[in-house]
């Protein structure tokens, strides 16, 4: 994997038939000289805004992570010196990527504990929403659970169950594509204080993070691995549901086993709407779903 010397910054296309996702394998050295002063205040601001806000709202061992690592508000870190921190901690690296990657270069990145760490930051007008993981999401949101040893265990999992599910088959793949959305994404778990956010989709979103946790409109249900592989999420507003895990042992527990029969007995059930409550899930708190559509669920 040599680096390259010029790193492009890769976004989705729209075009009038909608957007298009543009994928890229490249993997770069991070071009940190090369930052400007908007691309480091541009991190102080979002760096400074999370904190605060997810003071109480996310997961202690989030937290007690970021800290670890070293990350400060001040200027956008250098991989080089977060990798000397976390492979000491957990065996993993961050690697340099210009923008979303092919499914299978991402597994076998996960696989081999290596994470993808997209090299550029937004722009100042897109402070509060980008379609695409940008550096703050990659290392703010998803980074600091790699030092945790069971979670980083949960990933470099999920990258080798990902490479099978790849060679199984589209819908393999869908259901493993919905576990990681309901958990690394997009997961809460239940401390002694309540419940926290640890996905790194919401702990990176300021709309999200207050909405997970405090809006009466989502469902909030007990992780059950079947019924998250069954879920549809929604990709362009909030999510309609959540998952609750009680510890990171949880998840690693349910990624231990062969999923192959998971898959074939998935194959046979219709998937989930999201937003769904089913008779058999464990809810922790009910949502009203009141004014969500509900026909882009993927």
């Amino acid at each position: 994997m040599s680096a390259q010397s010029q790193p492009r910054r890769v976004e989705n296309l729209h075009t009038d038939k909608g957007k298009v996702p543009v994928y890229a394998t490249g993997i770069v050295a991070q071009p940190w000289d090369e930052y400007s002063a908007d691309d480091h205040a541009t991190w102080a601001t979002l760096y400074a805004r999370q904190r605060e806000l997810l003071v109480g709202r996310a997961s202690s061992e989030f937290l007690r992570a970021q800290d670890a690592m070293g990350m400060t508000p001040d200027r956008i870190p250098r991989y080089a010196q977060l990798n000397a921190v976390l492979e000491q901690a957990t065996g993993w690296t961050l690697i340099g990527v210009e923008g979303l990657l092919p499914e299978l270069d991402f597994f076998e990145h996960l696989a081999n504990r290596r994470f993808p760490v997209t090299w550029w930051i937004r722009r100042p007008d897109q402070l509060d929403y980008i379609e695409e993981p940008d550096l703050f999401h990659d290392l703010f949101g998803h980074v600091p659970l790699l030092m945790n040893p069971v979670f980083a265990d949960y990933m470099a999992a999920y990258g080798r169950g990902g490479v099978k599910a790849h060679a199984i088959g589209p819908d393999a793949l869908q259901n493993l594509t919905r576990l990681y959305w309901y958990t690394v994404e997009f997961g809460l778990i239940r401390e002694a204080e309540g419940l926290r956010i640890y996905g790194s989709g919401i702990v990176s979103s300021s709309g999200e993070s207050v909405h997970a946790l405090e809006s009466a409109a989502p469902n909030r249900i007990g992780f059950d691995l079947e019924r998250v592989m069954r879920t549809r999420y929604r990709i362009d507003s909030y999510q309609k549901t959540y998952f609750v895990i009680d510890s990171f042992e949880q998840l690693m527990d349910a990624t231990r086993p062969d999923f192959t029969p998971v898959y074939a007995r998935l194959a046979t059930q219709e998937a989930i709407p999201a937003g769904t409550v089913l008779d058999t899930d464990t809810v922790l708190q009910r949502g009203t779903g009141a004014g969500w559509p509900t026909d882009a669920d993927a």
